[in-house]
């Protein structure tokens, strides 16, 4: 029996993280037995992971490492890199460059290694030929923006994991239409720990404006606990809401109360791209924004075919911010048909990697497979 390694560890106080592991992790746990390093993750984060009765986890990387070094010995090996961003500097780098023993023992003893939706973000050259060892040994790669593949100039494209989750299907074909229950306009701006440029008055006024043209209450959020002070203030300067993240409030029961907010929203206006994917993927029509030199969230949406939604929230005027949000939200048969495109590729793209990774792709093994998870 096939035995698969993945990395579900992530930045345990990011709620983005865990939706792209969880993505993932589903894709790819009908390969085999699941073996899951999670690290010493806090309550709830395991829980928003979603993991199986029959996934086995890991608190220690050594014992995983070990354990992946002897199924790829025995020939029954699979791994799967951890998607999302990587830092291209050594430390951003320490999970291509350890596992390197590891891929060398799966690709002498029949095993296979697999990447999907990894993003940079930087774009040196010498990180960039220290990646290609591992990528070498790698049986498939995508990578989850078109700017990553051009850069890396190897492996293909696919859209984020994250457009993967939120409402099924059938519930998005009908966000096509505004609905009066989308009575919301979510905010969230990124902190990260350091100092940012703040959002321009006519930025705040410009969103501000907007809401009340539409009758929307304001809701600053936080997805990201570093998040928490810039949530508090974007709602004060809004004069709408707050969904904080208290400290006691594990990530499953978040991210439960964040989508909750977002089936309610009619735009979501952030710099945080899973903030954006997120509300997104729940009906809100996305609008990214930047207070400084950055097209993370742009060149996502551009992978799915999804161009000029993005709003200088620095050097900008009041109207203008109004008005490009209106344009926006005129766009919402458009943006709906492009999350549906997105899926669809998406689901070609779980079918390569279960392949790549030996298992049958047939219908009647996914229709198994989602009856076992309904």
């Amino acid at each position: 029996m096939s035995q698969v390694f993945a990395v579900g560890r992530g930045q345990y106080d990011n709620i983005g993280d865990i939706v792209l592991r969880r993505q993932l992790l589903d894709w790819v746990r009908p390969a085999g037995e699941l073996h899951v390093y999670v690290g010493e993750s806090p309550a709830g984060y395991d829980d928003g992971l979603r993991l199986a009765p029959t996934d086995r986890v890991y608190r220690s990387f050594r014992a995983w490492y070990r354990a992946a070094l002897d199924a790829a010995l025995a020939g029954e090996g699979r791994y799967v890199f951890k998607p999302g961003e990587i830092q291209l500097t050594l430390p951003g780098m320490k999970e291509h460059l350890s596992v390197l023993p590891l891929l060398a023992t799966l690709r002498a003893r029949g095993g296979r290694a697999v990447r999907a939706g990894v993003g940079t973000r930087n774009y040196a050259p010498l990180p960039r030929a220290l990646m290609r060892p591992s990528i070498a040994l790698s049986d498939l790669t995508l990578w989850r923006d078109v700017s990553t593949g051009a850069y890396m100039g190897s492996g293909g494209v696919m859209p984020d994991l994250a457009f993967g989750e939120g409402a099924p299907d059938e519930e998005v074909a009908g966000f096509a239409a505004p609905a009066p229950d989308r009575d919301v306009l979510v905010v969230s701006m990124r902190s990260d720990g350091v100092t940012r440029p703040w959002p321009s008055d006519a930025w705040v006024e410009g969103v501000r404006r907007h809401a009340a043209a539409h009758g929307l209450t304001p809701w600053a959020v936080t997805q990201v606990r570093d998040d928490e002070a810039c949530t508090r203030r974007l709602a004060e300067q809004l004069g709408g809401e707050a969904l904080t993240w208290a400290p006691e409030t594990p990530h499953d029961v978040q991210e439960d109360r964040l989508r909750a907010l977002y089936r309610r929203t009619s735009i979501v206006v952030s710099d945080r791209l899973h903030v954006v994917i997120a509300a997104y993927t729940e009906g809100a029509l996305p609008a990214g924004a930047t207070t400084r030199p950055s097209d993370k969230v742009a060149r996502h949406l551009r992978t799915i075919g999804i161009n000029d939604v993005t709003l200088d929230a620095g050097d900008t005027t009041a109207d203008d911010v109004s008005r490009r949000l209106d344009e926006i939200s005129r766009r919402r048969p458009e943006l709906t048909a492009r999350l549906l495109e997105a899926r669809a590729t998406l689901r070609r793209h779980r079918d390569q990697v279960r392949r790549v990774l030996g298992m049958p792709t047939s219908a009647a093994v996914y229709d198994l497979e989602e009856r076992l998870a309904g």
